[in-house]
């Protein structure tokens, strides 16, 4: 078996070491000898998307997503019938939320999205930063995610979420919830990276992209993960214990 993982715009989506979130992906596929071929989709390097098995989008700032947006817009089409399709995407902060309609600033500039999903996100006072921990709606045997969190976007949606927050802000600090399940795209504001944190999720990711590739079900096979969950579990306790997030002052760079 093997996987096409398509790494978007690495050059430029790649905040708080999203990118190691590829390096778990492609690990812990190869360690089950599942052969993973890492692709990296950029302005100056474009590939055949339609190949890919999972796409992957990390964070970045508003330069950055202002410097692909026009590129990428040329794959909006594609993108949108990908995701029909059930292509397993993952989108990290800046990157989930170029999928939406538009992201508003502090300055009440509006910069545009791919609408590829009916959201938006607005600059609100206070950034919203601290280690997170959320409940998930996924068919997990370990229900619980952390990770560590940094925006001063606020993101509205009526789609079912990654999961309710047990500790930290999620999407918009207001409504309880954290990021964005569609079909088998996931987006959230889990940095850290999320996937080295949460083992279960990045199987999860694998098993999908798999099983649509191969149009069957899939079973994985058990890999020695004591020390990944141990940290996981110790990672959950510390932030049970922390005292509220920060809220720090707007700054316009960082999403």
């Amino acid at each position: 078996m093997n996987l096409k993982i398509y790494h978007m715009y690495p050059d430029l989506l790649n905040l708080y070491g999203d990118r190691g979130n590829i390096i778990v992906l492609k690990k812990r596929a190869e360690w089950r000898g599942i052969e993973v071929f890492v692709i990296n989709f950029t302005r100056d390097d474009e590939k055949n998307l339609e190949e890919a098995d999972m796409i992957f989008l990390g964070g970045g700032s508003d330069r950055e997503q202002g410097l692909l947006y026009s590129h990428l817009f040329k794959y909006k089409n594609l993108l949108k019938e990908m995701i029909e399709d059930g292509v397993v995407i993952l989108a990290i902060c800046g990157g989930y939320q170029l999928l939406g309609n538009y992201y508003l600033d502090a300055y009440g500039n509006k910069i545009e999205g791919l609408s590829v999903l009916d959201f938006y996100t607005k600059a609100e006072k206070g950034r919203l930063i601290g280690n997170i921990l959320v409940e998930t709606n996924l068919p997990l045997m370990v229900k619980t995610l952390v990770g560590f969190e940094n925006h001063g976007g606020r993101t509205y949606h009526s789609y079912t979420p990654l999961g309710k927050v047990i500790k930290g802000y999620g999407n918009n600090g207001k409504d309880g919830y954290e990021g964005l399940i569609y079909n088998n795209l996931f987006g959230t504001y889990l940095h850290g990276p999320i996937l080295s944190k949460n083992p279960h999720f990045a199987d999860f990711l694998l098993k999908r992209a798999l099983e649509r590739k191969y149009n069957r079900e899939i079973k994985l096979r058990d890999l020695d993960d004591k020390e990944e969950f141990w940290a996981h579990k110790k990672l959950k306790e510390i932030i049970l214990k922390e005292g509220s997030p920060l809220r720090a002052p707007f700054k316009r760079l960082l999403f």
